[in-house]
């Protein structure tokens, strides 16, 4: 038990710190008998303590005999009608209060400004967000934010959802079929693929038509996985193609040096464009659109943090 020795001369913390630590005393006292004790100190009468907190008279005394079990002291001595405090219920008066009010303070939202947030901000990006979409997003953070550090990562399709989870990863700049299905995200923007060649390709002032790009070499960039299939492959399937893919690389900012030294065509991202190395084809058909979008876990569905990321991306590209 907390006894009066223990409690007399310790500040608000060390208060905190004797009842978290006496396993005897902290396992009988919770938040209802604090807020009685306080009461009590306040009204030095149990009926109107019953009426202030909504018990009955009886509830309040047997709050008060755990009480002083807890604290191994009388606390109250009735006089007349009413209650008086013992010195060590007086000394735990001022404590009790703030102990209490340190409590509520944790219900009510900190105020998030993004101008003086310090932290660390974790962002896992594919390689065509990378170009696209991170340097506005940067550009912003820096000038709203200054005291937020950010780190960018590779994009771990395998592993998104355990690194969310484990908090190594707050947001993912992707495409939805990159994510778990059960991620949050907002979608940024569409963007559609232009298929491009070499800026000496003798391709560069014919009209193809779907067939004749499914004939010529085509690299693919594929950032997930290290293999020679493609995201349009499907697409070309449906006219009944079948595309004469011979070289994957893992990066979009790469392919155009590539293209350029080879044979080879390639779909690319439009915002990636113009790239002074390449030239888009003429196609006498569009490609399919695709979405860019920012994930997140839902554990971060309330983080103000996170939010105001979300949000500064929605304006960015809205």
């Amino acid at each position: 038990m907390v006894g009066i020795l223990e409690v007399q001369g310790y500040n608000l913390k060390q208060l905190l710190f004797v009842l978290v630590t006496n396993m005897n005393g902290i396992s009988r006292l919770d938040l209802k008998q604090l807020r009685i004790l306080e009461a009590l100190l306040q009204e030095r009468n149990l009926s109107r303590v019953a009426e202030k907190v909504g018990l009955t008279q009886q509830a309040i005394s047997e709050q008060l005999r755990k009480l002083r079990e807890v604290f191994d002291d009388r606390l109250f001595i009735r006089q007349g009608n009413g209650m008086v405090p013992t010195p060590v219920a007086e000394q735990l008066g001022g404590r009790i209060s703030s102990i209490l009010k340190d409590v509520e303070s944790l219900l009510t939202p900190i105020a998030f400004d993004p101008a003086t947030y310090r932290g660390i901000f974790s962002i896992s990006a594919t390689d065509y967000a990378i170009q696209s979409v991170l340097p506005q997003l940067l550009e912003v953070v820096r000038k709203s934010a200054p005291e937020l550090k950010v780190i960018v990562r590779d994009f771990e399709t395998d592993n998104l959802n355990q690194l969310m989870v484990a908090g190594e990863i707050d947001l993912a700049l992707t495409f939805p079929d990159f994510i778990p299905d059960d991620l949050p995200y907002k979608l940024l923007f569409e963007e559609q693929h232009v298929c491009i060649a070499g800026k000496k390709s003798p391709l560069k002032s014919k009209s193809l038509t779907l067939a004749d790009v499914a004939e010529l070499p085509q690299l693919i960039i594929s950032p997930s996985r290290a293999n020679l299939k493609g995201s349009h492959d499907e697409w070309f399937a449906m006219q009944g193609l079948k595309r004469n893919i011979v070289m994957s690389i893992p990066s979009f900012s790469a392919a155009p040096d590539i293209i350029a030294a080879t044979d080879t065509i390639a779909f690319y991202p439009s915002r990636l464009l113009p790239n002074k190395k390449v030239i888009p084809l003429k196609l006498d058909t569009q490609t399919p659109k695709f979405e860019v979008i920012a994930a997140w876990h839902s554990r971060s569905n309330h983080s103000q943090l996170h939010m105001w990321m979300v949000e500064q991306l929605m304006k960015l590209f809205k």
